[in-house]
């Protein structure tokens, strides 16, 4: 799935691949609660205005960007705009069956 912006650099491009990854291998980890799928596939679904705050710090979404990036960082920007964000959610979106949770 191409889920990228047009105006995204090519390390934008990069963290979005490395996210979405991520967020498929921990969706499809057995130990995943489905409780915390549900969390993410909400995210995934949102709208950006729905979210009430610029910055989300869920562990499984904040340690995918410090493992990709190598940064030291506490929360991410809570936007489908930001790579990291959509690339997880998109990730984990992708891996759950249609028919998990209604979807």
């Amino acid at each position: 799935m191409d889920g990228y912006d047009e105006d995204w650099s090519a390390d934008q491009r990069a963290l979005y691949d490395e996210c979405r990854r991520a967020g498929q291998e921990w969706a499809a980890d057995p130990g995943t609660p489905t409780d915390d799928l549900q969390h993410v596939i909400n995210l995934a679904e949102a709208d950006d205005d729905a979210f009430d705050i610029a910055e989300i710090d869920y562990p499984p979404l904040v340690d995918a960007v410090v493992e990709v990036t190598g940064e030291n960082i506490t929360s991410v920007p809570a936007s489908h705009a930001d790579p990291g964000f959509r690339g997880f959610v998109d990730g984990v979106r992708e891996t759950v069956a249609d028919d998990v949770f209604g979807l």
